[in-house]
């Protein structure tokens, strides 16, 4: 991974970039408002892969180049969906959002534009959701005949509900930043609308978390995370057990 202080945008279609306390990745295709073909997916998955593996820093952050985080799949040339919703080892190893799930540090999807169907997808893998007033939410799984591959079906309803996850699906129907907010689905607010913002925001928080005992925030996602699957009494041991 290059070392870097500023986004300079290149012919890459993914740029994995090393921080101070984060690595930061960064879907690079902003004429297409960050549309993921096969080797975007392939590359994701690999930088997710070798960040599960050997990351030192402290979070990842995750981004897209341009005024969009990522507008879903690109129709010219889109990832086989058997092989993305497979559960075999040798799928899975492709699969960006698994590939993410294995991270043992704090993801922060730094979020503008357009996050729709895959790209929404790929934003809920992140722990931590920053947005801005650009920010707009959108599920089309329903509208083209898709079914979701990532986790889309389960993770947005633990984020904001089984109802309101129920009505942003079903009715296909974009879901503004504000009331993204305001339902829980992003975490953070940014004002402006200007990718630097965010992205600073974004790496002051990166900042914040590198500050403290980077073990124990490893395990305290850990507790959260597998607690999250498991009922009260069950969660409380896992903790017990990881030493929180």
């Amino acid at each position: 991974m290059t070392t870097s202080t500023n986004l300079v945008l290149t012919n890459r279609i993914l740029l994995p970039q090393s921080r101070k306390h984060a690595i930061l990745v960064t879907i690079n295709r902003p004429s297409k408002k960050n549309c993921f073909n096969t080797a975007v997916c392939n590359e994701l998955a690999a930088v997710f892969h070798n960040v599960a593996e050997e990351v030192r820093q402290s979070a990842v952050i995750f981004t897209g180049a341009g005024p969009s985080f990522c507008a879903g799949a690109d129709l010219s040339n889109p990832p086989n969906p058997l092989h993305q919703s497979s559960d075999l080892q040798h799928h899975l190893r492709w699969n960006p959002v698994y590939q993410m799930d294995r991270i043992g540090v704090p993801i922060i999807g730094a979020l503008r534009g357009h996050v729709i169907t895959g790209g929404f997808e790929l934003a809920l893998g992140c722990d931590i959701l920053l947005g801005d007033e650009s920010t707009t939410f959108r599920d089309t799984h329903v509208k083209f005949g898709l079914a979701p591959c990532w986790g889309l079906s389960q993770k947005l309803s633990r984020r904001i509900g089984s109802g309101r996850a129920k009505m942003v699906s079903f009715s296909a129907r974009p879901l503004n930043a504000e009331k993204a907010y305001e339902w829980g689905l992003l975490d953070e607010m940014v004002d402006g609308t200007c990718s630097i913002n965010i992205l600073h925001r974004a790496l002051e928080l990166a900042d914040q978390i590198g500050s403290n005992d980077s073990l124990m925030v490893r395990r305290y996602k850990r507790a959260m995370v597998e607690g999250s699957s498991v009922d009260y009494q069950k969660g409380l041991q896992r903790e017990r057990e990881l030493g929180l």
